[in-house]
């Protein structure tokens, strides 16, 4: 995954040729063909297993938390290690930035185009989300390292598809695409260290990539954290939001004002300055990347699936089948084999039902249509003597199993045999 969002940034990014990506990253320059000529990212196919290590990493880590500088060799002491004390080492050495000092930072000298440092933004108002319900939703901020342009949109969750999806809008609005993409560690981006494979897939598809930030390092993106702050203390203040999406609006009229500004570290105005960020990153891609909350499953004889903790219905007739589903910020729509059999305006409310009458008067349809299948059949059987029913033949079929024919004329003038009940 990480080899083919790369190779595909090396080459469309960095306009550097397949020999040279192959050489570079130390794999078959057809592995790199293959990586560019595949608009989708390799199929996962097996977990890695687990290392020895991860038995003791606790106790490592709880020995750096008290003293961070102590020898690996030391540890292992400490800890009864018995195995490869290069397997141990690389582990400590992976971990014990987490528990070091902290070194001075030095300024960073942004060159256009670079980078734009991403994060989310909670304000404190609660939205009104409809269903009677207040709640403190996301905004997802980002801003150029050069001209320091800001720009942001309030997003329905924290869940990889949303952030995705307003980075999608975000990225497209500006027209171009910047070369790195910073964030910390949020969890469906890179919580782990590693970016997310949606995250990937994404950078993959815009011919850029993630750099993530070090753990407990805010520094590292310090201008989108002091963004964050000066929407804070210049936007929110004496304003109320009757919705998301009058969130966004009074949002959007309020930016301009914000990128008009002088910045006092660089001297300029975002505005002025954007034109130089944009003329040194990437075009567009021709297709839009797969964002969104995505997923198929199978649905069920109460014809509603969850997305987001909310409850949408679907077409009745689809029950039992597999039903695909796409989510936007706006937008909730489960197809089958490419039909359409529910299309719903997305809600950010949380534990909602929301419901198409047109699927309840199917439904009511087909339940109708079931009782007097039902009905037909026990109409259509009889009872014996002793009390059990028996389902009720057809003539033709005791005519069929005893070699009768009583549908002919005997002799001329002779009038047909009458079947027997």
């Amino acid at each position: 995954m990480e080899n083919w969002a790369e190779i595909r940034r090396l080459h469309r990014s960095e306009k550097i040729p397949i020999k040279e990506i192959a050489r570079k990253l130390g794999i078959a320059r057809n592995t790199v063909r293959a990586a560019l000529a595949s608009e989708r990212p390799p199929k996962y196919e097996r977990a890695g297993r687990g290392s020895l290590v991860d038995g003791v990493e606790m106790d490592v880590r709880k020995l750096l938390a008290e003293y961070p500088r102590m020898p690996a060799t030391v540890i292992a002491e400490r800890i009864g290690w018995q195995y490869s004390i290069t397997t141990l080492k690389d582990r400590i050495r992976a971990i014990r930035p987490e528990y070091a000092s902290i070194d001075p930072v030095d300024r960073i000298t942004y060159q256009p185009g670079q980078i734009v440092q991403c994060d989310l933004w909670f304000p404190e108002p609660k939205i009104p989300v409809g269903h009677s319900q207040l709640l403190m939703l996301p905004v997802l901020v980002m801003t150029l390292g050069f001209s320091r342009f800001l720009t942001a949109t309030m997003i329905p969750s924290r869940q990889a598809g949303d952030i995705l999806a307003g980075m999608w809008q975000l990225i497209s609005g500006l027209g171009m695409v910047p070369k790195t993409l910073v964030w910390d560690r949020e969890s469906a981006i890179g919580g782990t260290g590693v970016v997310s494979v949606p995250a990937a897939s994404f950078a993959g598809s815009l011919a850029t990539r993630f750099q993530l930030a070090p753990p407990r390092d805010p520094e590292f993106k310090g201008l989108v954290e002091r963004n964050n702050g000066y929407l804070e203390t210049s936007f929110l203040p004496g304003r109320s939001f009757a919705s998301p999406a009058d969130f966004n609006a009074q949002l959007d009229g309020w930016l301009p004002r914000a990128n008009g500004r002088v910045v006092r570290s660089t001297g300029r105005r975002p505005e002025e300055a954007l034109a130089a960020d944009l003329a040194a990153m990437t075009m567009l891609p021709v297709s839009a990347p797969s964002t969104g909350l995505r997923t198929q499953v199978r649905l069920g004889r109460e014809y509603y699936l969850r997305v987001d903790s909310n409850d949408y219905s679907v077409d009745p007739r689809c029950a039992g089948r597999f039903v695909d589903v796409h989510a936007t910020a706006t937008m909730v729509t489960i197809t089958r084999e490419g039909t359409v059999v529910g299309a719903h305006a997305r809600c950010w409310a949380r534990r909602a039902t929301i419901t198409d009458p047109a699927h309840v008067g199917i439904a009511k349809t087909l339940r109708s249509a079931f009782a007097e299948e039902r009905r037909s059949l026990e109409r259509a059987s009889r009872q014996h003597a002793d009390g059990h029913r028996v389902a009720l033949r057809v003539l033709t079929d005791y005519d069929a199993l005893f070699g009768g024919d009583f549908t002919t004329t005997a002799a001329a003038g002779a009038p047909a045999e009458k079947a027997l009940s």
